[in-house]
């Protein structure tokens, strides 16, 4: 019996289906999901959310959120999502590329909110490069 798996944000669903295995990056790591899980619930960090269908592996770049594992159904509610058939690979290189330089220049100010927006624009440009790969 395959899982259902939703992937919502606020302005759209992003993936709602069967997957026989999904791979969530939680906040404490990554974090399997099989048919059968015990039911939890759990923070998911800024990463790559893998899904298998059959022997097909597909890949959603996530930007934060929540998980939540009941009785076969994953329900996936996130702040952003992005499929990797969506993501141009060049031009998210670029941006990762463009971001690592922006956050290095803060290497001298630890506290400054800048540098905070610079290290999570880092994050969301490497989940979406991951995604791709």
């Amino acid at each position: 019996m395959p899982l259902t798996l939703r992937v919502l944000c606020p302005d759209q669903s992003v993936f709602d289906g069967s997957a026989d295995e999904v791979i969530l990056p939680s906040t404490s790591g990554q974090m399997g999901v099989l048919p059968g899980h015990i039911s939890l619930l759990t923070a998911l960090d800024v990463g790559v959310l893998r899904l298998r269908e059959g022997s097909k592996w597909t890949s959603i770049a996530l930007m934060g959120g929540f998980a939540e594992v009941e009785a076969n159904e994953v329900n996936v509610l996130v702040n952003g999502a992005e499929p990797a058939s969506s993501i141009d690979a060049n031009t998210v290189q670029a941006e990762l590329d463009a971001a690592q330089q922006v956050a290095s220049g803060f290497e001298t100010k630890p506290n400054s909110p800048e540098k905070f927006k610079a290290q999570q624009a880092l994050l969301r440009a490497k989940a979406r490069v991951q995604a791709v790969k």
